[in-house]
C-alpha cells in the first residue's frame, strides 16, 4: 500500500495544492508581482511584510527569519506537526483520500497517534456532556442557559453539553475504546497518587477530606471510587503505591468545547452549576495537553474566520459566553481569548484573517487593564483597532440580552479609535488640576506611544495629547524622543545579493527550473520553429559545468548547490547549505520579470564569459607586474593578454573563454 510519506502521493498532492491558497488559511497575502504574494510572516514578529510566496514556483520565503519551504513545510511550521500530519491536514483541505499512514520514526509515529487519539477522545466526550445535557440530569443545565438567552440551535452550532456529577460515568464510556495512559494525557480526568501503603478507615477519609480543603473534590472522588470497589465501607481499605483510579475533572458543569481553527475539539471550559464553596472555580478550563495550549488558540475563531474576512475585521470579547450571545445576536466575526491573559501568539493567530479590531472587554477595573494590556500587543503587530466601551455594569452578552442587538451594533459603529480611548482612560485616571496630574498622565500614556512602531503617527499623536492634556507639545516631542532611545532597532546586514549581477540572477533561475520541470512533469515552452523543447537548466548546466564560470563569482555557492542536485529533487528551497544562499535564492525566484528563453539564457552565457576574461585579464595584469619573472614567462603571459583582449573585442563571444 501507498504510505503518506511516499513521492508518488506527496507530489500528486503537491501538485493539486495551491500553496497561495493554503499559505493564506493563515496570512493575509496581498498580490506583490506577477507570481509573488507577500504579507506578514507567522514565524516571527514583524512590523513589515517580508514573507513572500511564489505562485507559479510553489513556496515561501520569509526574507526576515529566512524561513522556507514548500506547502508541506509551511504546514508543519505554523501548526507544529510532523510531516505525515501535515500531508493529511493537506489532504483533508483538499479532500483528497488519504492513504496508508508510515512515519520516520517510532518517536514521531507515538506523537502524532497520541495527537490523533486526543482528538478521537474529545469528539467522543463532546457527544457524551451534549447527550448528558438532553436527558433528565440536565434539566438544571438547561435552564441556565435558557435564562443566559441561548436558544437550541446556538446550543448545537456551539456543540454545548453538561458533564454530570459523578466522577466515573465519562470514564466509563470511554474506557470502551481508549486505554488510560490516554484518558490520562486528555486533560479531562484528575487521580491522586498514593504512594504510602496504609489502612484507612471511613472516619479517617472524613477527616482527611475536611483537612484538605484545597483537594476536597478530589478526595470526595477518591473516596467514591473506593466505595465503588469495596463493598463494607466500615472495613479498612488497603492505599496502593500505585496511581488511583481516574476520575473526572468536569462535574456538574456546563460545558463549552474549545476548537482550534479548523473546527477540531481539543479542550473544554465547564461553568459550574453548583453553589457549594468546595466546587472548585465558576469556570474551570482544561489543562495544556499535546493538542492545547491556550495562548495559542481562540475560542470561536473556526467559526469566525470567513466572516472575519469579508467584514475585513474582527470583534475581541473576553469570555464565552460574551462570545455565543454576540455570534448568536448576528454579529459572526467574534472571536474571545477565553477569559486568559491575550497573548504576542493569539494576536499573530488573529493577525491571519485581518489586522482591524474592535476590543470589546468588561468594563470594570480588571477588564479595562486587561483591554491596555491588549491593545498594547495588538498595537505592536500593527492592528488598526478600535475600543468598544459598554456602559457600566453591563458585559456584551448581557448588554445584547437587556438592550437588544441593535443597540450593540449601533455601539460598534460608535466604538473608540485606540488613542482616544486611553488619552480618555488617563484623563479619567489623573484629571488635569495640576502639573503632578499632568505628568503622571503622560506617564501612563508614554509605554503605549512608544508601542507605535510609525514615526509620523506618534508624532500625530504626541499633538493631540498635549491639546487634551493641555500641555506644550515640544516637551512631549522631547520625552518620545527620550523614549525612543531605549527602543531595540534592527540592522539589516548587507547580502551577496546586492553584488550578484543579472546574468547570475537568469542562470540560477535557469538551473531551479530543472525542480519546477520535475515536481510538474512538464517541460518549458518550445521555442517557436525549433525542433527541441527547450530547456533551461540544461542550457545553463552545460555551459556553467563545462567551463566553469561559476568560479570567483557572488553567487559560486549557491550556483554549485543548484549544479549538484540537478532535477533530483522538487523543493527547490532545500537545495542551497546555507541561510544567505537560501534568502538569495528565494529574492532571485521572487522577481521573476521575464521569461526564460534560448536568447536570455545564452545571453547570461555570454555575460559571464566576459566577467570571466576581465578578471582572467586582471590576474595577467597583475602577474605582469610581479618581480622576477623570466622572459619565457612573461611571453606567455603577454600572449595570453593578446588573446583574453581580442576575446572581449568579440561581440558575439561565441567561443568558449577557456
Amino acid at each position: 500500500m501507498t504510505s503518506i510519506s511516499s513521492d508518488n502521493f506527496k507530489e500528486t498532492l503537491k501538485q493539486q495544492a495551491d500553496i497561495v491558497r493554503i499559505v493564506g488559511d493563515y496570512v493575509k497575502l496581498k498580490k506583490a508581482g506577477a507570481q509573488n504574494f507577500s504579507g506578514l510572516c507567522p514565524f516571527h514578529a514583524e512590523k513589515t511584510p517580508s514573507f513572500s510566496v511564489h505562485a507559479t514556483r510553489q513556496f515561501f520565503h520569509c526574507f526576515g527569519c529566512g524561513e522556507s519551504g514548500d506547502v508541506f513545510t509551511f504546514i508543519q511550521k505554523v501548526e507544529n506537526i510532523t510531516f505525515p500530519e501535515a500531508v493529511r491536514l493537506i489532504a483533508q483541505k483538499l479532500g483528497v483520500p488519504m492513504p496508508k499512514v508510515s512515519f520516520s520514526s517510532p518517536a514521531e509515529a507515538r506523537d502524532a497517534q497520541v495527537r490523533m487519539a486526543l482528538l478521537d477522545v474529545h469528539v467522543r466526550a463532546t457527544a457524551f456532556f451534549q447527550e448528558c445535557l438532553r436527558r433528565p440530569e440536565g434539566a438544571n443545565a438547561r435552564e441556565y442557559l435558557k435564562g443566559r438567552g441561548l436558544d437550541s440551535e446556538t446550543i448545537a452550532r456551539f456543540r454545548i453539553g453538561y458533564a454530570p456529577d459523578s466522577g466515573f460515568l465519562l470514564r466509563d464510556a470511554l474506557r470502551r475504546e481508549f486505554d488510560e495512559d490516554l484518558l490520562r494525557e486528555s486533560g479531562l480526568f484528575s487521580w491522586k497518587e498514593s504512594t504510602q501503603p496504609s489502612a484507612v478507615s471511613t472516619q479517617q477519609k472524613q477527616g482527611l477530606r475536611s483537612a484538605q480543603d484545597d483537594n476536597a473534590v478530589e478526595v470526595s472522588d477518591a473516596n467514591d471510587e473506593q466505595r465503588t470497589t469495596n463493598s463494607d465501607p466500615s472495613q479498612p481499605v488497603a492505599r496502593s503505591s500505585q496511581p488511583a483510579a481516574i476520575y473526572s475533572k468536569f462535574r456538574n458543569r456546563v460545558m463549552f468545547p474549545i476548537c482550534n481553527d479548523q473546527g477540531k475539539v481539543i479542550a473544554f471550559t465547564g461553568r459550574t452549576l453548583s453553589t457549594d464553596e468546595k466546587a472548585g472555580p465558576k469556570y474551570l478550563n482544561s489543562p495544556e495537553t499535546p493538542i492545547y495550549s491556550k495562548s495559542r488558540v481562540l475560542f470561536n475563531l473556526d467559526n469566525a474566520k470567513e466572516a472575519i474576512r469579508k467584514l475585513e475585521y474582527s470583534i475581541l470579547v473576553e469570555g464565552q459566553m460574551d462570545c455565543i450571545s454576540v455570534y448568536a445576536a448576528g454579529f459572526h466575526n467574534v472571536i474571545a481569548s477565553s477569559g486568559t491573559a491575550f497573548t504576542e501568539l493569539q494576536a499573530k493567530l488573529l493577525g491571519r484573517f485581518s489586522k482591524n479590531v474592535v476590543v470589546n472587554f468588561d468594563p470594570d477595573t480588571a477588564g479595562a487593564r486587561a483591554t491596555e494590556r491588549t491593545l498594547g500587543l495588538l498595537v505592536e503587530e500593527e492592528f488598526a483597532i478600535r475600543v468598544l466601551t459598554l456602559e457600566t455594569g453591563f458585559d456584551p452578552d448581557l448588554f445584547i440580552r437587556r438592550k437588544g442587538k441593535d443597540a450593540y451594533g449601533a455601539a460598534l459603529k460608535n466604538s473608540q479609535k485606540y488613542f482616544d480611548y486611553l488619552i480618555d482612560r488617563a484623563r479619567a485616571l489623573f484629571p488635569a488640576r495640576n502639573s503632578e496630574n499632568k505628568v503622571k498622565a503622560v506617564n501612563h500614556l508614554l509605554p503605549h506611544i512608544q508601542r507605535v512602531p510609525n514615526r509620523i503617527v506618534r508624532d500625530e499623536l504626541a499633538l493631540e495629547i498635549s491639546q487634551k492634556l493641555g500641555i506644550d507639545s515640544a516637551v512631549l516631542r522631547q520625552e518620545l524622543k527620550h523614549a525612543a532611545t531605549n527602543r531595540s532597532t534592527t540592522q539589516v546586514k548587507a547580502t551577496a545579493e546586492a553584488q550578484i549581477t543579472g546574468a547570475e540572477r537568469v542562470l540560477i533561475r535557469a538551473l531551479a527550473s530543472a525542480t519546477e520541470m520535475q515536481s510538474s512533469g512538464a517541460r518549458s515552452s518550445a521555442r517557436e520553429g525549433a525542433d527541441e523543447e527547450f530547456d533551461p537548466a540544461r542550457q545553463a548546466q552545460f555551459a556553467l559545468q563545462s567551463e566553469h564560470l561559476y568560479e570567483g563569482l557572488a553567487s559560486q555557492s549557491l550556483l554549485e548547490a543548484l549544479l549538484e542536485a540537478g532535477a533530483e529533487t522538487a523543493d527547490v528551497m532545500a537545495l542551497p547549505k546555507t541561510d544567505e544562499d537560501r534568502r538569495l535564492l528565494a529574492s532571485i525566484l521572487m522577481h521573476e520579470e521575464e521569461d526564460l528563453t534560448p536568447e536570455t539564457v545564452e545571453g547570461a552565457v555570454r555575460a559571464l564569459r566576459r566577467i570571466y576574461l576581465r578578471r582572467r585579464l586582471e590576474e595577467v595584469q597583475r602577474e605582469l607586474q610581479r618581480p622576477g619573472l623570466s622572459m619565457e614567462e612573461k611571453q606567455a603571459l603577454l600572449q595570453e593578454k593578446v588573446r583574453l583582449k581580442r576575446a572581449l573585442m568579440d561581440p558575439v563571444l561565441g567561443q568558449k573563454a577557456s
